[in-house]
Formats: structure tokens, sequence, C-alpha cells
């Protein structure tokens, strides 16, 4: 770890305690840890510019990277008139080098992981996260282990397995996976479980700089080459409504760690209001968000097609519901025939390749525009978690249900 990163320890999020960089799992409290930097506006205006040099635990150069990050903004204005708003635009996620947004976080963990010198890695996952995690591992020479539910995807499953993971099928769902990591591994591991390791959360917030830049230079066509010209825009533009899946939490915490960043930088107009969109039927953050709870509650018998989101006891559930009230967001739950709909809406008018998550967002912004909350003058941006690709056979039997 390098000064240049403003990177000055990890903060633990129950109870405060600041501990020493090189930390790894939770705080002696249980509290989920993130790393705390003390950035200068010159250095978040940089990662405006380029989100690879964003206040991060390593520096560009010590960071395991296959170009991850760095993913479109993609007009859809069929998507737009259809819902009504003035602009409705896609990050695409899917186009990150394993086709998820993980990517982003698990270039940092799993580089974290290489400099403490401790193998086997391991986690439990629905599927992206681990493929990603093998991939990235096997960049590091390190041995990696993936805990999936017998539903993840075919894809996720071959793909560990080609990357050099090794993968372990555990019969039932989400929960089970997770349960099996501590009894199938006899040996120590390092986690790489959503909020065991303090970095995927972190990793993801450059999802922020980049939506914030690629939306600025839209409305201004100034290409923000680098920090001076970034801090010579502010404020900048933003969106007036960014939706997010949400499945363990990390995207939407890590979104609102780069906003408050860039916040806290004086470099943006306003925030956006963020939506947490989850499906129906395994909706543990949208059901406590409409309660105005604090924490979120297991969910009892999940049940969505959209196995990537189907995490019924989010580790960062209260994280994210921590994020919306920061963000004065909001939280969505739609039904799976209405994501996958709005998926293959997606693919059949603006080229755009979404899965069931990404559906899951589009859907929610949808309802919103429905019912009134997304008006005619707003610009709304929908974030595509992973690449459509990954589960062509969800998407194609929904085609087939409607005698397609």
């Amino acid at each position: 770890m390098t000064d240049d990163t403003a990177f000055v320890g990890l903060d633990c999020a129950d109870c405060g305690r600041r501990h020493d960089p090189g930390t790894h799992g939770r705080c002696d409290c249980g509290g989920v840890l993130s790393p705390a930097y003390d950035p200068s506006p010159a250095t978040v205006a940089r990662g405006v510019a380029d989100a690879a040099a964003a206040p991060l635990p390593f520096s560009r150069g010590e960071r395991l990277s296959a170009a991850e990050g760095d993913t479109p903004l993609v007009t859809a204005v069929p998507l737009a008139d259809e819902m009504g708003v003035a602009s409705l635009a896609v990050k695409d996620e899917g186009r990150n080098p394993t086709g998820t947004v993980y990517d982003r976080g698990m270039s940092v963990a799993v580089t974290a992981a290489r400099e403490a010198g401790t193998e086997p890695l391991a986690l439990a996952a629905a599927g992206n996260a681990g493929q990603s995690a093998a991939a990235y591992a096997g960049r590091a020479g390190l041995r990696s282990y993936a805990f999936v539910p017998s539903r993840t995807a075919f894809s996720n499953k071959a793909m560990v397995n080609v990357h050099g993971g090794d993968m372990r099928v555990v019969g039932g769902r989400f929960g089970d996976a997770a349960a099996a990591v501590d009894d199938q591994l006899a040996a120590d591991y390092y986690s790489l479980s959503a909020f065991d390791t303090p970095y995927r959360h972190d990793g993801a917030k450059t999802l922020a700089y980049e939506l914030v830049a690629d939306f600025a230079r839209e409305q201004t066509d100034d290409p923000l080459v680098d920090g001076p010209a970034v801090e010579a825009a502010a404020p900048l533009a933003t969106p007036d409504a960014v939706v997010v899946p949400v499945g363990t939490g990390e995207l939407l915490v890590g979104l609102e760690r780069g906003l408050a960043e860039l916040d806290d930088a004086d470099l943006l107009a306003s925030l956006p209001t963020v939506v947490a969109a989850q499906p129906a039927g395994c909706a543990p953050v949208a059901t406590a968000w409409e309660a105005d709870a604090d924490a979120t509650e297991p969910w009892e018998g999940p049940d969505t097609i959209v196995g990537e989101l189907e995490i019924p006891d989010p580790a960062g559930g209260d994280l994210a519901l921590s994020a919306l009230s920061d963000l004065s967001g909001t939280a969505v739950a739609v039904s799976d025939d209405d994501a996958l709909e709005s998926a293959v809406t997606a693919a059949q008018t603006t080229v755009l390749e979404v899965g069931g998550a990404g559906g899951v967002a589009l859907a929610a912004a949808w309802e919103l525009a429905d019912d009134g909350d997304l008006a005619a003058d707003d610009d709304v941006v929908v974030v595509n978690p992973d690449a459509g690709v990954k589960t062509p056979d969800v998407l194609r039997s929904h085609l087939m249900g409607q005698g397609v």
C-alpha cells in the first residue's frame, strides 16, 4: 500500500474502531470493516477523470487488474420514450472482464489477499462473484474455492473451473452454500465473501466515479481529461435517479461510498436519488425500507428466477438501508415477469443484453415512472450488473412462456 492512495485504515461500521491497514475480516465486535481515506479534492477529481485513479487501498500499479471498469453508459432512447422520462441510460457492467460488476471489487480484494500471502481463498456466491474470484485468484496464482448453490447458472460453474478455481456445488440455495464454506474447508482460508472482506464494496465505488463522469460529459461535451479540468467544470451535473439491483448490498453500498467522496470534495451539483431494486420473491431490503426499519430480517421462503439477487439474509442489508437513507433514496420490489420482460425489451430495442438482475432494475424504473415518481423531465440511469449471456436460458424461457 502506498501513500498516494490516501488510505489511512479500516473503520468498523458498528463500533467505529479504526484498524490498521492490512487487517482482514470483520471487527472484533462483528461489524463490517471499510477502508477509510483522507483524500484531497484534487485526488478525488483525478478519479473522476480516470476512475482507476480513484482513492483505493492500492495504487493503480499495485492492483491486480484486467482492465475492469471503464464500462459504457448506453443511451436508451426507446426505453426513455416508453417510460416517459427525459432520458434513460444503462451503465452496462456486463462489459467487464468476466461480465459482471463484481470485477471492480474483486480486483481490490484479491490484491489484498495476495499482499497478505494467505491461501486458499474462498467464498460463497450466487454465481457471478464466484467466477470473478476464480479469475482474479488465477491472475494472482492463488488457490480458490467457490461454493455455489445448485441453481447457479452453468456458465458461472463452468468458468470457475476454466479460470482454475475449485468449484463446490451445494444443494439448496445461497444460504446453504454460505454454510458449506466452513463445513467443507478444514484449513483456514482467506474469505472473499461479500462484507467479510473490506474491499469488495469499496472497489465497487469506482462505478459512481464513472457514472458521474460519463453523465457530466454527455451534458456538457467537456472531455474532463484530467483532475484540473474536472475541478474547473464543477459542480458536475448528475442524473435525477440511479436505479441499482440489490442482492448482498455491496453494489448499493459501494455506489453510496463513491458518491459521498465526490460530494465531500464539492464536485457535485446535487446527489441523485438512488433506488434499490429487488425481486418481489426475495426482497429483504425493500421490505425493511417500506417498514422504515433500521435492519433487514431474513427472508422466509425465497423464490425468484433471478438467482443472482436471491440473497435472503444479505450481509450488507443494514448498510444498504443506511446508504439509502444517506442518499434520500427508496426501494422497489418487482415481479419476475416484469423483470424478464424488461430485460427482453432492452435487448429488442437498444442492442443491450441485460440479464435478470438488470431487468429487475429496469422494471423498478418502469414502475416508478408509471406511478409518477419519475417525472417527464427526469434523467435516469439504470445499472445492469451483468451480461445477459450469463443466463440466456432464463430469458428464452420467458419468451417461450409467451408462445414465442
